[in-house]
């Protein structure tokens, strides 16, 4: 599904893309409202299998690349409807790799066995505004949560399609849309959907469609401290999958307490290209915050037949649902205990630490025994507040995974992101 763009080309595109906003600046609010940004990413990803042996069976994945985030995005001409357009522009850069080491989903992965040693894509999203109601349709990034943002590797992947968000009453956004196609974080070019089960991708061609649909509308109230949301979403002749959801923030004395409560419903659609699917998923997310101190407590349960269903290779908003494993299997039921704490509480901003410990069972693994598994990860951030390193993020992370019925990991990634402010 690659379909590597050359640098040359890319920039090529970006200098013409930005030329034809630069035409349009006339019109007042086009140029009044643009903003840009470019991010630099360095991304170092090591994932250890302890647990495979033999020769024919990759042990590690690792890999250490570069990438370039270009975001455009104008402002609205003058009128009862506003017209502008949004730019995209990714580029990445192998820095280290090897035929042994790849499939990090940091870079892609040839016929040969190598990794590419760069890939790209741009992309352009026109968009039009009446009121406080918003028409995009191209390039588009969604972040719902029937379809997560999954920002988690070098490049973020992107959708093909139109999307519409209208928020004419206060308190209440109504959202829909359909994508036509998409770009996995690791490749340049853009192909059909697929679907992933728990943590097994589908990849035949069997498993991909032209068609995801959704609809969905959140309403916030009480001060925006309470929230409750319904969604609708299909990835066609492959499964559908209804969602609800419940937030809710109470401040007591000294203390902030919150509840984030969600139920997802999935079952076959259409064509039955995977056949029957039938999970209902069920999570709970209860946390205190006090200071720099947030503690929470997490439950999470999968009932019905299947593991849980989602677009590869995008990442859920299950309360569970960590950087390495999902704790989304068939019948599966896990904890979470989790620990943030932000340093400027104790005058040092910009330093932030995440300790999660995760444990799960009552897997059903279709081969006579319970799957049980448990992750511990320890997130370190800091971004720099001063001087010639200013704005400049940095991300350490270590995760411990370990499982009975699916491959043992240790991970580690560091990550430095520093964004200009272009417009």
């Amino acid at each position: 599904m690659t379909n590597k763009l050359k640098p040359s080309r890319i920039a090529l595109a970006i200098g013409t893309t930005l030329s034809l906003c630069a035409a349009h600046a006339a019109e007042v609010g086009f140029l009044d409202g643009t903003t840009a940004t470019l991010q630099a990413r360095n991304y170092y990803f090591s994932r250890d299998f302890s647990d495979i042996v033999g020769p024919n069976q990759q042990s590690k994945a690792q890999e250490w690349a570069q990438g370039f985030i270009l975001d455009v995005r104008s402002g609205y001409t003058e009128g009862t409807v506003g017209f502008g357009v949004d730019v995209l522009g990714q580029l990445g850069f192998k820095l280290d790799s090897g035929v042994s080491r790849v499939n990090t989903g940091l870079l892609p992965t040839g016929s040969d066995g190598n990794a590419a040693d760069d890939f790209g894509r741009i992309g352009a999203a026109l968009k039009a505004r009446l009121s406080k109601t918003e028409l995009k349709i191209g390039e588009l990034t969604p972040n719902l949560p029937v379809l997560t943002f999954s920002d988690i590797r070098l490049l973020p992947p992107t959708y093909q399609g139109a999307s519409l968000v209208s928020q004419e009453i206060d308190g209440l956004t109504v959202l829909a849309g359909q994508f036509r196609s998409a770009s996995v974080l690791n490749e340049a070019g853009d192909g059909k959907m697929r679907a992933k089960l728990g943590h097994v991708p589908q990849l035949g061609g069997y498993a991909e469609t032209d068609r995801f649909n959704y609809a969905g509308a959140d309403y916030a109230f009480n001060d925006k401290r309470t929230s409750a949301g319904i969604w609708y979403a299909q990835l066609k002749d492959i499964y559908n999958q209804r969602f609800y959801n419940f937030k809710h923030s109470e401040p007591v004395g000294d203390w902030v307490f919150g509840a984030n409560l969600g139920f997802y419903d999935s079952e076959e659609d259409g064509e039955r290209m995977l056949g029957e699917i039938d999970n209902q998923a069920l999570f709970s997310l209860l946390s205190a915050k006090r200071g720099g101190h947030t503690f929470s407590v997490g439950y999470q349960a999968m009932f019905g037949d299947d593991a849980f269903p989602r677009v590869f290779n995008n990442v859920s908003p299950l309360g569970n649902e960590v950087p390495t494993y999902e704790f989304a299997g068939a019948d599966e039921r896990s904890w979470q205990l989790r620990h943030d704490f932000d340093f400027s509480a104790v005058g040092i901003p910009g330093l932030v630490t995440t300790l999660r410990y995760l444990r799960g069972n009552n897997v059903d693994t279709s081969s006579g025994f319970e799957g049980k598994e448990w992750e511990r990860d320890l997130d370190l951030g800091y971004t720099f507040q001063s001087g010639v390193l200013k704005n400049l993020a940095v991300r350490v992370r270590n995760v411990t995974a370990r499982s009975n019925y699916r491959s043992d990991i240790d991970e580690n990634r560091l990550i430095f992101n520093y964004t200009w402010q272009l417009l």
